[in-house]
């Protein structure tokens, strides 16, 4: 239990210094892909401490997910090139630039929920029962809800020029 919120905490407190990289000379870009590197990591500790895989479904499910967050990863690349997006046209932001970020973040949660979709069968079709996957389903879930808020709480302060 203990592991899941310590990593948890790692989880958000990795978003909310990516922007103050540039602060401290280092590209935005390198360590954000640093700081990922990282979440995964963590995010894998906390699936594995919170599901209590059987040895049949650990075996079951790492594969596929290995595969459902390789095609995540696609996805959340384009949410962190619109939130640079938003961060660098923030004070000269157009209204034509704010319908393609509206545009952009809500493909991107739509693609979100098809891929959670699909997943949910294809961990059904390695052989995990409903209920484990719901459960993962949950987890990852909550795992987005508190990334979301916590970039969300951030961003304000972030555009914000010294």
């Amino acid at each position: 239990m203990r592991l899941r919120f310590f990593a948890a905490a790692i989880l958000v407190l990795a978003f909310t210094t990516v922007c103050g990289a540039q602060n401290r000379g280092v590209s935005v870009d390198s360590y954000i892909e640093t700081i990922r590197a990282d979440i995964r990591a963590d995010k894998i500790a906390i699936i594995t401490d919170a599901m209590q895989f059987s040895e049949q479904d650990g075996k079951a499910f790492w594969p596929v997910y290995r595969k459902y967050e390789a095609d995540l990863v696609k996805i959340n690349d384009e949410k962190v090139s619109a939130i640079k997006t938003y961060a660098q046209k923030f004070e000269t932001l157009t209204d034509a630039d704010a319908k393609t970020l509206i545009n952009q973040t809500i493909d991107f949660e739509i693609r979100r929920a098809e891929l959670r979709k699909k997943y949910a069968s294809e961990f059904q079709k390695a052989g995990l029962p409903a209920l484990t996957v719901a459960k993962f389903l949950q987890l990852e879930h909550r795992l987005d809800l508190v990334v979301d808020l916590r970039i969300a709480s951030e961003l304000p302060s972030l555009l914000i020029k010294p």
